[in-house]
């Protein structure tokens, strides 16, 4: 049978069907196709269809039921709605009604209040006028009968009759009441230290309503100001026990006390200022000048060190403290900072230049003294001029000690000894963050800029290189060239590396809204090209000189005979082309080691280019025979594959350009001309193929020279 539950949600009429028909016996593939009966499939597909009609008629009646009830509810519903409509604007109306009795009602009251007011108010004044006199009077016959007066377990009721009196007695002539008047001004300042003595009582008891109601009476006496003191000096009482805990002491004891200023003072905030005003100009005021004259004149870095320390903690203080309504100044807790620190920071940057220049000193002295070198004045420029006339002539000058360090291939330069110079001027750079006013932090920042520029960039790095330069060979060179000073440069990049690393992270955010900002990014580029020209000078002459032992190998070990033989070649290359290739991989590597960037590739190529020029002019030197031209189309050939290793293309041209040029020297007279034409020399000067025609040694038995006649 159908029944509304197989048609809930989610419901699949595909499936529906497919599970009706695998139900019925002959309606699925059970029998396969013998087995399938769609006769008896449809009947029961009729049958089904009938119940679903059933129940459609069975829901839709039920549905027809509950919309008949859920009109009728709405009726009943609407009408009781109505009803209390009804009702409720009867009762705002009686509502109303009561509001206007009663509004006049008090109307009445009032009027009748300030009438009785109007007439007690006189009553009593006069009431207390004859109190006040009958009070007088007993001062005037200085005969005290008042319970009150004579009574010291009602001090506050005498405290407030006293100081009635105290104002009257001021208004009086003091010819006629002179007596009269010193015994109230007597009996007023007895009861104000009296009450002055309980509050102080009631504080050791720990008697906060005591307080306030003491406090409250001497609100009125010119003593209060004595009372807020008295409370300010038995809360210091024993409160710092540790003198190194001093500054959370200082943070517990206001959280402790201000809840009881607020509920014994009326003006809270001015009790507080006055605590912690108290707290800094004593407590904190000592521990500060005790902690720093310890070490001020001893220890510089602990007098600094413990300085940043105490100013800061202050600082986070006085942050913590402003949750606290101290008063009107918003400034108060930052001047009562400054006066405590002021005799240090007025002279702070001076013992911070001098302390980092003694410990740049210290450093750098440590370091050379572990290498056994003692440092020298070097004149460059004398220096530079020396190098200059040794390249260029055949005269020698003596070396200096310091020229014979370099033999040892010492650079001279420390990544440790950097690291600890910007290690110490990073902290100092920190103390002056903190301890510099927004004024001056820019020139002092420069300062020790100034003092980082000096030690590391000149004394040190500076230095190192003026050293490298003595000691680069010259560029004819006797024994193979110790080119350490490449060394020297990949050791001052990684160094000024880091240099320029702390300037822009450490330096550059103190001065970048100050005209400062310019004169150290000035100073730096400054030195940085001064640099660069030293380094540039120095790559320059380390090449010349690699350059000039290429040379000397060429001249002492390649022979006339290697191109003069008619012997076909027995070998790939020369021997002295073997030398100089490996020598110059040797120095291509030790290049790409040293250098890194755009600095590799300017410096490769302007190697290769002079390693061509070398093997250029020394080919110029020889006369060649047909063999000899193979041999030397071997050695170019074998040049050229160790300029590809360069890998700049600029130079394989070059090295491409002189294969070329030697395959000239081998080619049959007849063909001379066409070769000569060919599109491999269409970028070449014809006086330069002359040139190398010139070489070969059938130049004149063959008149190879017609080649070129016209």
């Amino acid at each position: 049978m159908a029944s509304a539950e197989l048609f809930k949600d989610p419901f699949d009429p595909d499936e529906y069907v497919e599970r009706l028909a695998w139900r019925t016996p002959g309606g699925g593939t059970k029998g396969g196709a013998h087995g399938f009966n769609p006769q008896q499939l449809f009947d029961e597909f009729v049958a089904h269809i009938a119940e679903l009609k059933q129940l459609d008629g069975r829901i839709q009646r039920k549905v027809e039921q509950l919309e008949t009830n859920l009109q009728r509810e709405a009726r009943a519903h609407s009408e009781k709605v109505a009803d209390l409509q009804k009702s409720n604007q009867v009762a705002f109306t009686h509502f109303q009604s009561l509001e206007d009795r009663i509004n006049y009602v008090a109307t009445k009251v009032v009027h009748l209040g300030d009438q009785l007011e109007g007439v007690n108010t006189p009553r009593a004044h006069a009431a207390e006028a004859l109190k006040l006199m009958k009070y007088f009077d007993e001062f005037l016959s200085d005969d005290f009968k008042s319970e009150v007066l004579i009574n010291p377990y009602k001090v506050r009721d005498a405290a407030d009759i006293v100081h009635k009196l105290h104002l009257i007695a001021q208004e009086l002539p003091y010819t006629t009441f002179a007596e009269v008047k010193g015994r109230i001004v007597s009996k007023y300042y007895a009861i104000e230290q009296e009450l002055l003595n309980e509050f102080k009582e009631a504080h050791k008891n720990n008697d906060v309503q005591k307080m306030k109601d003491f406090a409250d009476t001497l609100s009125h006496f010119k003593g209060y100001q004595y009372c807020i003191d008295a409370f300010i000096e038995e809360s210091l009482m024993n409160a710092f026990y540790n003198r190194n805990e001093l500054f959370n002491e200082i943070i517990n004891l206001c959280v402790k006390v201000h809840k009881v200023i607020i509920d014994v003072f009326s003006s809270p905030e001015q009790v507080m200022g006055k605590l912690v005003s108290k707290i800094f100009q004593t407590k904190l005021s000592e521990h500060v000048h005790a902690k720093l004259k310890e070490h001020r004149n001893t220890d510089p870095e602990k007098y600094l060190q413990h300085l940043y320390m105490l100013y800061g903690k202050t600082v986070e203080l006085s942050v913590k403290l402003s949750q606290y309504k101290l008063g009107s100044d918003s400034n108060f807790l930052n001047k009562l900072t400054k006066t405590i620190f002021k005799p240090f920071l007025e002279s702070y940057i001076d013992v911070e230049e001098a302390f980092l220049k003694e410990k740049a000193m210290l450093i750098s002295q440590r370091f050379y003294d572990s290498k056994n070198h003692t440092k020298k004045q070097l004149h460059s420029g004398i220096q530079d001029l020396k190098a200059v006339i040794s390249d260029k002539t055949n005269i020698r000058f003596g070396l200096s000690s310091s020229s014979s360090d370099g033999n040892n291939s010492e650079t001279y330069l420390s990544q440790e000894l950097a690291i600890n110079l910007l290690q110490e001027t990073k902290m100092g750079f920190g103390r002056c963050k903190t301890l510099s006013s927004v004024s001056v932090l820019p020139a002092n920042a420069t300062r020790i800029y100034a003092l980082l520029l000096e030690y590391l960039c000149k004394q040190h790095i500076e230095y190192a290189i003026d050293l490298g330069l003595l000691a680069i060979p010259s560029s004819d060179p006797k024994t193979e060239p110790n080119i350490y000073f490449l060394d020297v440069v990949q050791q001052t990049n990684t160094v000024f590396h880091l240099f320029e690393k702390q300037f822009s992270d450490t330096l550059l955010p103190l001065v970048s809204a100050s005209p400062k900002y310019s004169d150290c990014v000035q100073r730096k580029k400054k030195v940085r090209e001064r640099m660069e020209v030293q380094l540039d000078t120095g790559i320059d002459r380390c090449l010349s000189s690699v350059i000039g032992w290429m040379r000397h190998i060429l001249k002492s070990e390649q022979k006339k005979s290697d191109f003069s033989t008619d012997q076909p070649p027995q070998q790939q290359c020369t021997n002295a082309c073997q030398s100089v290739c490996k020598y110059m991989k040797k120095v291509t590597e030790v290049i790409r080691k040293a250098l890194d960037g755009n600095n590799v590739d300017a410096v490769l190529k302007d190697f290769g280019t002079r390693f061509h020029r070398l093997i250029y002019e020394q080919l110029q030197q020889y006369s060649f025979s047909s063999m000899g031209g193979m041999m030397a189309i071997c050695d170019v050939n074998e040049y050229g594959k160790t300029a590809h290793l360069l890998n700049v293309p600029f130079v394989s041209s070059l090295f491409d350009s002189l294969h070329s040029l030697c395959n000239l020297l081998v080619v049959a007279p007849e063909n001379l001309r066409q070769v000569c034409s060919g599109d491999q020399f269409a970028n070449l000067d014809r006086a330069v193929l002359h040139t190398f025609v010139q070489l070969r040694s059938d130049y004149r038995s063959a008149r190879l020279a017609k080649n070129f006649s016209q």
